[in-house]
């Protein structure tokens, strides 16, 4: 089986974010992620990993206000010293927190100027942070409305243009599902470009164990492959979080 990780954004939301921690080393996963760990104190995060010998495996760049405000601006023009400031902010928390990956968001724009932007923004972080694996990842326009990077295919063209060693796919099987609605095929046109994946379920975004897609064979057809990266769940559980773990085990 992959090696699993827990979306602390999501999962174990019945506790405190450091007591997240704790419980999803109990509950048998191998590292943890975070959307947006900005609210709290990196050296407190710092120390609740260490303790538990959990890997952070993945961080977002940070909107300035999630809560009703823009899903990123990687992809918005004019929004290029945000843009660099937010990210020297995410890298200090990377740093702190030894995390794998900053996801970087684009935001909702459209259009050739935002594709301009956003390729001249990844190139600049990667150059900027050249020690620092960065991901990319194409959202369903349902979920965020107006989100720029709303396709794979588009993902795997910027990923060439920017030409980076350090810029890759960021595989979220939900999303492939949505946008595409045949999940390995679209795996199969991704597999070499991707760093990391997440699961969830297509119908609510819940556990990953309905089998509207079979993930017990994806995640046998990564071992297959020799897929030696992470699977995050990234989803709402249904009720309490640890009685939705079947699926790791």
């Amino acid at each position: 089986m992959p090696r699993f990780a827990a979306n602390l954004s999501m999962l174990f939301k019945e506790l405190s974010f450091i007591e997240r921690i704790a419980a999803a080393k109990d509950a048998g996963f191998d590292a943890v992620e975070v959307l947006f760990p900005y609210d709290e104190p990196r050296h407190e995060i710092a120390k609740a990993l260490k303790l538990r010998n959990l890997p952070l495996i993945l961080i977002n760049t940070p909107p300035p206000n999630w809560t009703g405000g823009e899903r990123g601006f990687a992809a918005i023009p004019g929004g290029e010293d945000r843009f660099r400031h937010d990210f020297k902010r995410a890298m200090r928390y990377a740093g702190a927190l030894k995390s794998n990956f900053i996801h970087i968001m684009s935001g909702a724009a459209e259009g050739p100027a935002a594709r301009s932007t956003f390729v001249a923004n990844l190139r600049w972080a990667a150059a900027h942070a050249p020690q620092q694996q960065l991901t990319i990842e194409p959202i369903n326009t349902v979920d965020m409305p107006g989100y720029f990077l709303n396709d794979f295919d588009m993902a795997l063209d910027i990923l060439s243009e920017v030409a980076a060693p350090n810029l890759g796919l960021q595989f979220d099987a939900y999303h492939a599902h949505k946008i595409i609605g045949n999940m390995l095929a679209t795996w199969d046109k991704c597999r070499d470009h991707t760093v990391h994946i997440q699961v969830s379920d297509p119908e609510g975004r819940h556990e990953p164990s309905s089998r509207i897609i079979d993930y017990p064979a994806f995640f046998a057809h990564l071992d297959a492959e020799g897929y030696r990266g992470y699977v995050s769940g990234e989803y709402h559980p249904r009720g309490r979080t640890e009685d939705g773990l079947d699926w790791i085990r």
